[in-house]
């Protein structure tokens, strides 16, 4: 071969070209992640091997942010299976082949070409044979339940496929590991999202039976991987219990916390948010089961707290302050609050000057655009990065053309900075906001007031006594 020539030692060959397209992708993907999310939480990227065929069984709660996620969390490259109604526009097609993606017929997108999933099938045996790794969404669609819906086969019969014929073919040993992703607030902007991979499910014990009896083998393995799936997301048995989880611990969440530090000597940064979530979500679980008229009874009250609150205006967060600490540490909190909402004004007025456009134009064109829930952040996310560089590229050249190279280079740097810098402090003026309402709530309407703070402590009370007991039970069984 000449120098230069395709496949030649000199240039790349197209699987490595797609792999550094890939790798570009995966970089520009992992700064939009720390960009839209406070805290990625990976937990166990060790369980993934680092060479070999692996087949990525991932639920899929929040559409394309969920590929994204998991590509940003793994040092080798991911071929999703996307569903083929994203190949019909060439440009997108060209972007997803580039980037490994395999085409999968879905029945609802298109019924007329359900046996092409057999291109699908070989696609996949093929990548896995090269020691690739695919990702697949099991559940067959984007949901907005905080748990695994019921998943289809196309995983179990991927894995078996392949495991069935690799004794003869002498081929690595396929790790099949689930994916769990749980998301704090699916649609809000700089929420915690967990990214939790499993144990890898054995295929092997399923193989004798496969080709025995493949549909029966199919369906045992597809039960073993709902399970293993639904052990790495944080779910309620029933979306009424996820509600209620929520609704806990919003208000309980923060008394736990405080309760670890004190019991176990924590930092409030080594206390687990997700993990929280998690056990509250199993307590209530725990006592839907056991006591449904105690956990009715709650409900109830907190509902009836709620209406309260909507009534007065007044959040929660201005209620827990109140009932926190002396009133000479509230004052101190007021007085810092009151410094900080002074000295941050100059850069949040800044900030709202540069960044105002592209940061709530992809809000509002997500809120018009999505047509379900799911849809929302990834609509918001691909807006977000035609608009920030769109703005921010030319905001800085117009100040390059207007005074000078140098400012620009101290210009261009500002506009990240002073965005995060006044993500803060709106949210810290929220707050302060929220306290000084509730202040006046207590000068104006104290028998208000009072009845918030009493049914605050109510709540809190009965939630102290369930945890107390939900210990107790937990500690005997297991003891």
């Amino acid at each position: 071969m000449t120098a230069g020539a395709p496949g030649s030692a000199g240039s790349p060959t197209a699987p490595e070209l797609t792999d550094r397209f890939y790798a570009a992708v995966r970089l520009l993907g992992r700064f939009w992640v720390w960009f839209l999310f406070k805290a990625v939480e990976v937990r166990h990227p060790e369980r993934v091997p680092d060479r070999g065929p692996v087949l990525l069984c991932i639920n899929h709660p929040n559409n394309l942010i969920d590929s994204l996620l998991v590509a940003a969390a793994m040092r080798r490259k991911v071929h999703y299976l996307a569903t083929a109604a994203l190949f019909r526009h060439s440009l997108m097609a060209a972007f997803l082949r580039h980037c490994g993606a395999i085409p999968v017929y879905r029945r609802q997108d298109d019924p007329d070409k359900m046996d092409r999933n057999v291109e699908m099938f070989a696609a996949c045996l093929e990548a896995l044979r090269a020691g690739r790794m695919i990702g697949i969404y099991p559940e067959g669609t984007t949901h907005a339940e905080g748990r695994v819906q019921r998943i289809k086969t196309g995983a179990a019969r991927i894995a078996l496929a392949y495991e069935a014929e690799r004794p003869g073919r002498g081929a690595d040993e396929l790790a099949v590991i689930p994916v769990g992703l749980s998301f704090e607030a699916r649609k809000s902007f700089r929420g915690r999202v967990l990214v939790a991979f499993g144990t890898p499910v054995p295929v092997a014990p399923h193989t004798g039976a496969y080709r025995e009896d493949p549909a029966k083998a199919v369906d045992a393995l597809t039960t073993r991987l709902q399970w293993a799936m639904e052990a790495q997301v944080i779910h309620a048995d029933r979306i009424d219990a996820a509600v209620l989880a929520r609704a806990v611990e919003e208000l309980y969440g923060g008394e736990l916390v405080r309760q670890l530090q004190s019991e176990r000597g924590l930092e409030r940064g080594e206390i687990d948010p997700l993990r929280l979530s998690r056990a509250i979500g199993d307590a209530v679980t725990y006592f839907k089961t056991r006591e449904p008229e105690r956990v009715e009874r709650l409900w109830q009250r907190i509902q009836g707290y709620r209406a309260m609150l909507a009534e007065y205006r007044i959040r929660d967060q201005a209620v827990q302050a109140r009932l926190g600490g002396a009133p000479e540490g509230r004052a101190r909190r007021r007085l810092r609050a009151s410094g900080f909402a002074v000295l941050g004004f100059p850069v949040f007025a800044y900030a709202i000057a540069v960044s105002a456009v592209p940061y709530f134009v992809p809000r509002w064109l997500a809120h018009r655009l999505a047509r379900k829930e799911t849809d929302y952040a990834t609509v918001r996310l691909l807006a977000s990065i035609v608009a920030f560089p769109l703005v921010w590229g030319l905001e800085t050249w117009l100040v390059w053309r207007w005074a000078g190279l140098r400012w620009a280079a101290v210009f261009a740097p500002s506009l990240p900075l002073s965005g995060v810098v006044a993500y803060h402090y709106w949210a810290g003026l929220g707050r302060l906001r929220n306290r000084l309402r509730f202040a006046a709530l207590v000068l104006t309407r104290h028998h208000g007031a009072s009845r918030l703070l009493a049914e605050r402590e109510a709540i809190i009370a009965a939630l102290e006594r369930a945890r107390e007991d939900y210990l107790k039970a937990t500690t005997s069984r297991f003891a």
